[in-house]
């Protein structure tokens, strides 16, 4: 199995300390590896580094080879342009050998986080098992610990095998509101939506054909003539895997993951998964607290102080002080946006 790692993202939901230039996936947000690292690391020995690809972008490039020693340079993928998942996945398939197009690929984020890494190749191991031998499209869905409206969910249908837990998956549904989450995991029928896929490389292709022409032909014309990239890329139709694939497929087949995931989505998000002190406060860095309670406190660079505050993420880097409510953290974006709209680029 050969796995293909997603990271070309921008992490605007970690600003400050997530940039342009060093974003949330090349970060150690927890100490240790880098979210990227860590996914590379985990998928051992199931995958080995010199069959993982990772598509990113090129300013990022120099940075993912720099932290990935052990993956083969070339298979740094560099994109000249974003164009969402569907051209990125296509892209860097083609790029992977034509004679190994019978080989399954697991395409993953690079920046998630998993606590029960045992679990999770075991999922996966099963997973490949049944994309190679059945050709069956898999997507790997998270087993809710909480009605979440900040995910997309997966309708399941019947059992489909007892002792895997294999069953096919119904409709994607979008982020719900609250009681629509609350409905969903009530009813046991509907796993959080990952990200993550397993099918043979030829599969996907011939589905982009199907389902995408005109991503494909961009696709194909980029193969045939490798040197205009810079020109054809930014070209192709910008569509996510799942509107612009999965969404069309009759048949799509899932495994529940149960390994302590986590997107880590939002200064909130981390907060659930870093240790707390009594007060239930989550502090990183230089921090001085007084009286305050359920908030995150984040020093990348000098000292946040703070005295009687209750649930607000204050984060300092060397050029930005980040405050906002610890139930708001979602909309960082916003900022991220008004920054732009201002010429503020040193600031992204």
């Amino acid at each position: 199995m050969k796995a293909l790692v997603l990271a070309g993202g921008s992490g605007t939901r970690f600003w400050p300390v997530s940039r342009r230039q060093r974003p949330k996936q090349l970060l150690s947000l927890e100490g240790g590896p880098s979210l990227l690292q860590a996914t590379v690391d985990r998928l051992q020995p199931l995958v080995d580094p010199s069959q993982v690809w990772v598509c990113t972008t090129v300013k990022l490039s120099a940075q993912v080879r720099q932290q990935l020693p052990l993956v083969p340079e070339e298979q740094v993928l560099a994109e000249p342009a974003g164009r969402n998942t569907a051209p990125a996945i296509g892209w860097s398939l083609h790029s992977m050998p034509a004679d190994e197009r019978d080989d399954v690929v697991l395409i993953l984020p690079a920046d998630h986080r998993i606590e029960d890494r045992e679990a999770f190749l075991e999922t996966l191991e099963t997973a490949e098992r049944i994309a190679r031998e059945d050709d069956r499209v898999m997507t790997l869905g998270v087993q809710p610990t909480r009605p979440d409206t900040g995910y997309g969910y997966l309708e399941l249908g019947p059992l489909i095998e007892p002792e895997t837990g294999l069953r096919q998956v119904v409709q994607y549904k979008e982020k719900p509101d609250q009681a629509t989450a609350d409905r969903f995991v009530e009813s046991g029928d509907y796993l959080w939506n990952a990200g993550i896929f397993l099918f043979r490389a030829g599969r996907l292709l011939e589905l982009l054909q199907v389902h995408q022409p005109d991503l494909a032909q961009g696709l194909g014309e980029i193969e045939q003539r490798p040197d205009r990239i810079v020109e054809l890329y930014p070209r192709l139709p910008s569509i996510s895997i799942d509107f612009g694939v999965m969404e069309h497929l009759d048949e799509v087949f899932t495994l529940p993951l149960d390994c302590g995931w986590s997107d880590l989505g939002s200064w909130e998000a981390l907060a659930e998964i870093l240790p707390r002190d009594e007060n239930g406060n989550v502090t990183k860095g230089d921090v001085v607290s007084i009286d305050c309670h359920g908030s995150v406190l984040f020093a990348d660079a000098g000292t946040v102080a703070a005295l009687g505050v209750d649930g607000l993420v204050i984060v300092k880097t060397g050029d930005a002080v980040l405050v906002v409510p610890k139930d708001r953290t979602q909309e960082i974006r916003k900022i991220v946006a008004a920054l732009e709209d201002r010429g503020l680029t040193r600031l992204l």
